[in-house]
């Protein structure tokens, strides 16, 4: 999951943009093959898109392309690397909510159809469901709904009961345009809904940056991003950051040497290690 952060007002830029003015935050939560979740920030003059190219080049080649969830802008693309591109329901939502003063019985049919897809996941996650068992909870219950949906949304334009270019109109434009990608999780093991996680993460780089009263230069920018990465990793493990910070920092040569085994979710392990080997030596 990647989502981007810049600046209120600025545009997607073009294409053929060569100078990039600014400075952007990108967030990428990460699930390992473990099922434990990595938070990763970025903080300069690249994109979305390109952080995420960056990162998933260190991937292992023969692994099956990895689910991308983010908004639809085409930023958040990696490249040339293939990744199966998901997009999130709630900014699908988002859309109609923001027009439901003008259209309140219309963008009350679409969230209830929504919430129902959402109460199908709630008790995927209420009954410890895997990643196939929840796709075929969504496929049986979900689907139906996403159905009722996409024909609402034909029918309402083919009947011209909506001006295309109204509010309601743009919501619907929007929403049948990505419909392919904003219904990964159906077809998708594991495929999320939205990408409300990636965005509550990139609050921490807000949070952080409004403390440290901005960044000074772009490398007290990277310094930030490294220590929100391993804070809010912790945070997503439910692990004590200050204490896994202060190990870090005290075993840190052993952590450049190994560092798979100084995670937030299994330092404790390497540390016990160390202490039982001092208590040995002694």
């Amino acid at each position: 999951m990647a989502l981007e952060m810049r600046r209120k007002g600025e545009s997607e830029p073009k294409a053929k943009e060569k100078e990039r003015r600014g400075i952007f935050t990108t967030g990428i939560i990460s699930e390992l093959e473990t099922r434990q979740v990595v938070s990763l920030f970025y903080t300069g003059e690249k994109h979305a898109g390109e952080n995420l190219e960056a990162l998933l080049a260190h991937r292992r080649g023969e692994l099956s392309p990895p689910i991308q969830m983010s908004d639809a802008l085409s930023w958040n693309l990696p490249g040339e690397l293939q990744t199966i591109v998901s997009h999130c329901l709630v900014h699908a939502r988002r859309n109609f909510v923001d027009v439901k003063n003008g259209f309140p019985e219309q963008v009350k049919h679409v969230l209830e159809l929504l919430a129902k897809v959402y109460m199908n996941d709630a008790e995927s996650k209420q009954m410890g469901l895997g990643a196939e068992e929840r796709l075929l909870l969504h496929q049986q219950k979900s689907q139906p709904h996403m159905d009722e949906l996409e024909k609402w949304m034909q029918t309402e334009l083919d009947q011209k009961r909506v001006e295309p270019n109204s509010g309601l109109g743009k919501a619907i434009a929007y929403m049948k345009k990505h419909w392919k990608t904003l219904t990964v999780f159906l077809r998708e093991p594991g495929a999320p809904l939205d990408n409300n996680i990636c965005e509550r993460a990139l609050k921490k780089a807000i949070l952080h940056r409004k403390n440290a009263l901005f960044y000074k230069t772009e490398n007290g920018a990277k310094v930030g991003d490294l220590f929100m990465s391993l804070i809010h990793t912790a945070e997503l493990a439910g692990v004590d950051a200050f204490p896994y910070l202060v190990a870090l920092l005290k075993q840190k040569k052993r952590v450049a040497e190994e560092p798979g085994r100084w995670l937030p979710w299994n330092y404790q392990e390497s540390l016990a290690e160390v202490e039982s080997e001092g208590a040995r030596a002694g």
